[in-house]
């Protein structure tokens, strides 16, 4: 049996996304910055996917911006609003996704900003007072914070976010890859600068994403070499992917209260059955449903013998799931988001997250191979 539970790192095209997206590769080919008929038609096509992105979202079509996927939708926000207002100093947490973290620490290492990381207590949660205590020392401050942690599935309240960064003056900008197309965000409501997305954590293509711009701002593009996306992005639109990303959401969002029941009620069986089959689990960062993403649970487990051979040995006999970050996969340093909470360094710990396509048979079949792993037969 062959099993995936690593929907964290990228999720599986939806059939109607593919379909959509051939039909476009087999019928379309000209380039939207053409003024003949093959450019404008491809023209129409891309505009049409920015009016169904921007509907889902409650935000102006002019506030969406495409990119080729979270990482540089997080760096362009990052970046070029620091610049745009001469920010000197920027708040985030210690356990941020590297395209945010390494981003502020690059621009602290250059002189630019003064970076300050705010407390999270063991269970991966930003300390809000201490954010508040930052702010009101520091204004005009740039505060990068994720809705929901990649690794973890902790939440932030990013509304409450938004409304202190409003009173002390802050500019925000949240990443809201995991959570894109799992929850629905209404951007007329939320008072926040920028967000990102990215098609393939929500059953779209890889290599596009977006990043949402509220009107108040003004930044520099972070890509030259053309006037695409209204001067904001130079390079040639990859509209197959534009187009994907487009139908994913709109799936998603049709699809968005049945998903999340039958998601959370597989989280919920696969924690009460991996308590139930082996002594000793414990579970890092958040796992109630109000409080942690339902599409992730992090898992730590007793097996201390096997370490760093965890997952290869879940890989040998069938089942897909992370140590953490897939951004990671590959390097010798383990989790620093796992580190930031404190977490027992010689219990292996595997991020197992869920999709719609999971059934409760994969979870049964996930858990008795753990279990054989880890000695408790």
């Amino acid at each position: 049996m062959q099993v995936y539970f690593d929907n964290a790192a990228t999720t599986a095209l939806d059939k109607e996304v593919i379909e959509v997206m051939v039909k476009m590769l087999n019928e379309n080919f000209g380039n939207p910055s053409s003024i003949h008929a093959h450019g404008r038609e491809m023209k129409t096509i891309v505009e049409k996917a920015r009016r169904s992105v921007a509907k889902l979202l409650n935000a102006s079509p002019s506030e969406i911006f495409f990119t080729s996927g979270g990482t540089e939708a997080d760096n362009m926000a990052i970046v070029r609003a620091i610049e745009a207002y001469n920010i000197t100093h920027a708040i985030s947490s210690p356990l941020e996704h590297h395209a945010v973290l390494h981003t502020l620490e690059e621009l602290e290492k250059a002189g630019k900003i003064h970076l300050d990381l705010l407390r999270v207590d063991a269970k991966g949660n930003v300390d809000m007072a201490h954010l508040e205590e930052l702010l009101s020392k520091n204004p005009k401050t740039f505060v990068s914070l994720m809705h929901a942690n990649n690794e973890l599935g902790n939440l932030t309240d990013i509304k409450k976010v938004s409304e202190l960064c409003e009173q002390y003056g802050g500019v925000f900008h949240s990443d809201t890859v995991q959570t894109m197309g799992h929850y629905a965000h209404d951007l007329s409501d939320l008072k926040i600068d920028f967000i990102t997305g990215a098609a393939h954590k929500f059953h779209g293509p890889k290599g596009v994403g977006f990043l949402y711009i509220n009107s108040r701002n003004k930044i520099k593009p972070l890509i030259y070499g053309g006037a695409q996306e209204r001067n904001m992005r130079g390079g040639t639109e990859n509209v197959y992917g534009i187009v994907g990303l487009a139908k994913a959401l709109e799936i998603a969002y049709e699809e968005m209260k049945e998903h999340q029941e039958y998601i959370q009620s597989l989280k919920d069986y696969m924690k009460e059955q991996l308590t139930l089959n082996i002594p000793d689990v414990k579970f890092n960062g958040e796992v109630d449903a109000d409080k942690a993403l339902y599409t992730v649970l992090n898992v730590s487990l007793p097996c201390t013998q096997m370490g760093d051979m965890l997952l290869f040995n879940l890989d040998i006999k069938g089942v897909s799931a992370s140590g953490g970050s897939a951004c990671s996969s590959g390097s010798d340093i383990g989790s620093h988001v796992l580190a930031g909470i404190g977490a027992d360094p010689s219990r292996p710990s595997v991020r197992f997250s869920f999709c719609k396509h999971n059934t409760k048979e994969e979870i049964d079949f996930v858990v008795a191979t753990l279990k054989e792993i880890c000695n408790h037969k």
